[in-house]
């Protein structure tokens, strides 16, 4: 196609036509600046210059001026909510509440909003209300998750297996802790006085249908507990061939518990007789799956049935296969209970170097082994002394590696 030299006229007017839009614009976000409240701009420079107390105040004033600033208001709520500062945020968010011309998605906005206020302040009643509220809004999902966790805090079990079940409804996902819910109802009923052994054994065939339609993987940890709780329940109805075989089947199935239980299972071969097949057997599951729990049950049994020789042989074959300083300091430990642990045996390292300083020394390692004797949470990093199923910390289910720091590290 050739150039037509008229062609030309349409350069101007194209050009006129892109001015006059640019002014428009201009006249446009100039008239949009001139409504924003003196307040917002003084708020965006505290901002700039790192001020944001300051910044939170000029925008509270920005919202009281220009009530239809519901964004902002939300914005507001939600840092005040981070900061701690609950009574703000819950002002804030009972405001928009308050306002009969919000439209329906932000008043639910707010509800959910005011509900995780509510939490987070530790008013559950007001908290739960809030949330059972937003069961038919496209809040269902974060409310029905935050009344779980509701429930778990206060141990309302049946709560809180009734939410979950509603939980598996609306998504395809595990939720192994409803397996924990079970044994937390089998433990309330055992410990209970006196103890329902009905509602326990209920409590546990309910946990074990759960396990059977969990994925395995997912909730070993759930399948040990129950296990545990089934030897507990038999030891209480005088059954300990059923005690040992649940038992025994956590440290066939899930090795790394083997301390958990090593304590109940060495119980219950002491009380039919049978304490040297107890340490046989826990002798040769440590030589499989050593941890430390494990080292201390045997090492201290065997001090008691076969004298400190065979206490000590067995612990300098467990710290040279497997070199651990919270196991040398349970070692002095024993020696300095018993100073003859060690002493007048055959052999010049049947015992400790005589004449060495031992209470110095364990004293050293004692202190520095302190911060290792410690189970820790997996999801937040909370350390304990115990071992709990739910982390104190995160509130999280089977976050807890059954084994100590040193063993971790």
């Amino acid at each position: 196609m050739d150039f037509e030299p008229w062609w030309l006229i349409f350069v101007p007017v194209l050009f006129a036509l892109g001015w006059l839009a640019a002014r428009f614009d201009i006249r446009q976000m100039l008239r949009e600046t001139r409504s924003l409240p003196d307040s917002y701009f003084r708020g965006l420079n505290f901002l700039l210059n790192e001020q944001p107390d300051r910044a939170i105040d000029a925008f509270v004033e920005v919202a009281k001026l220009d009530p239809e600033t519901t964004e902002l208001h939300f914005a507001l709520g939600s840092l005040f909510r981070r900061r701690g500062e609950m009574e703000r945020a819950i002002r804030v968010h009972q405001s928009l509440l308050s306002r009969s011309d919000l439209p329906a998605a932000e008043r639910e906005h707010a509800q959910h909003e005011l509900a995780q206020d509510f939490l987070k302040a530790g008013m559950l009643d007001r908290a739960e209300s809030g949330f059972e509220q937003l069961k038919d809004t496209r809040y269902a999902l974060p409310a029905l998750r935050s009344l779980i966790r509701i429930f778990e805090s206060e141990h309302d079990w049946p709560r809180a297996i009734e939410a979950v079940k509603t939980l598996q409804g609306l998504v395809d996902e595990p939720v192994p802790q409803i397996v924990h819910y079970y044994c937390e109802q089998a433990l309330t009923a055992l410990t209970s006085k006196p103890a329902d052994i009905d509602a326990a054994h209920k409590a546990l065939d309910a946990a074990d249908h759960a396990l059977s339609t969990t994925d395995v993987s997912v909730s070993k940890g759930a399948m040990v507990r129950t296990a545990m709780l089934r030897a507990r329940l038999a030891l209480m109805e005088q059954d300990p061939k059923r005690e040992r075989l649940y038992l025994e089947s956590v440290m066939t199935d899930a090795p790394e518990y083997a301390g958990l239980v090593a304590e109940q299972l060495l119980a219950n071969y002491r009380a039919a007789n049978q304490v040297e097949a107890g340490l046989d057997f826990l002798q040769k599951q440590y030589q499989r799956h050593a941890s430390l729990d494990l080292f201390n049950v045997v090492f201290r049994e065997l001090r008691v049935q076969q004298g400190s020789a065979v206490a000590w042989a067995f612990a300098r074959g467990a710290l040279r296969s497997h070199p651990s300083l919270l196991g040398l300091d349970r070692l002095l430990e024993a020696e300095l209970t018993n100073p003859e642990a060690g002493a007048g045996q055959p052999g010049a390292e049947q015992g400790p170097v005589p004449g060495a300083d031992l209470t110095l020394l364990r004293s050293l390692i004692h202190k520095h082994t302190q911060r290792l004797d410690r189970y820790a949470c997996r999801s937040c990093g909370f350390q304990a002394r115990r071992f709990y199923w739910q982390c104190p910390g995160c509130n999280a289910w089977e976050t807890y590696a059954p084994r100590r720091l040193e063993e971790l590290e």
